[in-house]
């Protein structure tokens, strides 16, 4: 009797992948009452972007929050395990040469903090949006942004116990003149309204960009013998795929909602496309110039990351109306020059930089004429040679005037025109009897489309010359008072160790005496 009517009792059926996802997720949101939504969300309207149906946001991943704990925490486990094993086995001594770890401060002052930055924007974000498909995915991207921002300074600490310019990452980052360039990217997109910030960082930095900044690092780690900063970038690799994907998926639904969106998004796609190739300019110039063994020029990852990849995905998106980035010509046009120019600028002022410079070497100067044949050996040899030079004669020549810098992208204006290698350029807009400076079209349009935004910009050199980038308690009126000394002091930069010539550096002769490997007479790795 029992069996039979236990056989009779009706089963709920087993919920399938979307139906839990919906429930852990969209479930779990509620439509106020007591208070209207337009005054609980009152960030998600005044961009005019039009959402009809937020239910139409779709999550490709659909992971819900106790999912995620479960698969982060198996990726932590690995991680601390292999960066364990990788101090264990002194894995610094395994790296091809030590002018590989300016690379590391490049990245811990210029792009860690970005992934603390991204974790609070994507946190603003979601607090912004009222669609809960939308505040799930912008609240998992902002514990993944913590995570890796903690992963990295986790990894590249271990190298700090050995290396100089490593000791006070998110301090340089506040204060460095040229870490204003990321810095000033990210306060721009957090300054916006959230969906210009999701379009700004998950699709034209996290979708159109994103292989051009972590490629080229993470590659590099890798034939340079750092394994550790290879493990974290495999750790945050799932995550990034994830981020790519949502970044498409944004602004396809944003698309999808309302034609009015078109022209509003394609402003943003031609605005954030642009600032972020300029920020990539410092890795342009890593690729070429600060890795001992190269993965590949910066050209030839232009060309496959954004013109191949690029151009497939704006041919999908042109069915929705969006075209190319405005100015994408322009940086075609440049990718065989920006990596010399920005090179050039830190070897005119690398005593004011956080990690060393050289000249390269004659074997690397042969690699990028092969590289870039109509342009290094008749455009940029030539300088380099002297620099060499003069550095060999104990003369090293650094710059010790201040720079113009751009109004919108902050980077030193020294690009060149784009059909005129030979010619600086410079562009200029007017705003309230103010003029204002630009080192292309792209960031003068950028500016005269917020003119309001951009006059506020902080800029480094700026600052200089108003007295603020001094210590506190600094008097610049005393006898024989030294405002570069000032300013270095004010970066917590270690003069001579962290900045710099890299042949007179502190850390190349620490590596010639741990390792009895004499650099001078060495030849460079270059694959």
């Amino acid at each position: 009797m029992t069996t039979q009517a236990a056989a009779k009792t009706p089963t709920t059926p087993r919920l399938g992948l979307k139906e839990r996802y919906a429930m852990m997720t969209r479930g779990l949101g509620w439509e106020t009452t007591y208070q209207s939504m337009d005054d609980v969300f009152p960030f998600d309207k005044f961009e005019g972007i039009k959402i009809h149906d937020w239910d139409q946001w779709e999550d490709p991943f659909r992971l819900t929050m106790d999912a995620y704990w479960k698969f982060q925490g198996e990726k932590e486990k690995k991680l601390y395990a292999i960066i364990d094993a990788f101090q264990q086995n002194n894995g610094q001594f395994n790296i091809s040469d030590p002018r590989y770890l300016n690379t590391l401060k490049l990245f811990l002052t210029g792009v860690s903090p970005l992934e603390y930055a991204a974790h609070r924007g994507y946190a603003m974000a979601g607090r912004s949006l009222r669609g809960v498909g939308a505040r799930v995915a912008c609240q998992m991207q902002s514990i993944d942004e913590l995570r890796h921002a903690q992963t990295q300074f986790h990894t590249i600490s271990h190298f700090n116990k050995y290396f100089h310019g490593l000791h006070d990452p998110q301090h340089m980052h506040d204060r460095v003149w040229y870490l204003s360039v990321p810095k000033s990217y990210f306060e721009d997109a957090m300054s916006a309204g959230p969906f210009e910030f999701i379009t700004a960082i998950s699709f034209s930095f996290e979708y159109v960009l994103t292989n051009l900044l972590f490629m080229p690092f993470m590659s590099g780690a890798a034939y340079n013998g750092d394994m550790a900063t290879v493990t974290f970038g495999f750790s945050a690799q799932s995550d990034e795929s994830r981020h790519m994907t949502l970044g498409l998926e944004v602004v396809k639904f944003i698309l999808e909602q309302d034609p009015d969106n078109v022209p509003i998004v394609q402003k943003w796609v031609d605005k954030w496309f642009w600032r972020g190739y300029r920020l990539l300019t410092l890795v342009a110039m890593m690729m070429d110039y600060m890795l001992p063994k190269r993965v590949m020029s910066w050209s030839e990852a232009w060309e496959m990351y954004f013109e191949k990849n690029g151009g497939a995905l704006f041919e999908d998106l042109a069915r929705y109306g969006i075209r190319m980035p405005k100015y994408h010509e322009v940086a075609s046009k440049e990718k065989s020059r920006i990596s010399h120019e920005a090179w050039a600028i830190f070897n005119n002022y690398g005593h004011a930089a956080n990690f060393n410079v050289w000249a390269p070497k004659p074997d690397e100067m042969t690699w990028l004429a092969e590289k870039y044949p109509e342009t290094f050996d008749s455009l940029y040899r030539p300088r380099f040679e002297w620099l060499a030079e003069q550095e060999k004669q104990g003369k090293r020549w650094f710059n010790n005037t201040l720079p113009m810098l751009c109004q919108t992208c902050q980077i030193p204006m020294a690009f060149t025109e784009p059909d005129d290698p030979t010619k600086i350029c410079y562009r200029e807009s007017s705003y309230h009897g103010m003029k204002y400076h630009f080192c292309s079209d792209g960031c003068k349009d950028v500016f005269d489309g917020e003119p309001e935004k951009y006059v506020q910009a902080w800029l480094p050199v700026h600052q200089i010359y108003q007295g603020n980038c001094f210590p506190e308690g600094t008097d610049p009126t005393v006898e024989g008072f030294n405002p570069l000394a000032a300013v270095l002091d004010y970066y917590h930069i270690n003069v001579g160790a962290d900045n710099g010539e890299f042949n007179t550096s502190p850390d190349k002769a620490n590596w010639e005496r741990w390792t009895g490997q004499d650099l001078s007479a060495a030849e460079p790795k270059v694959a």
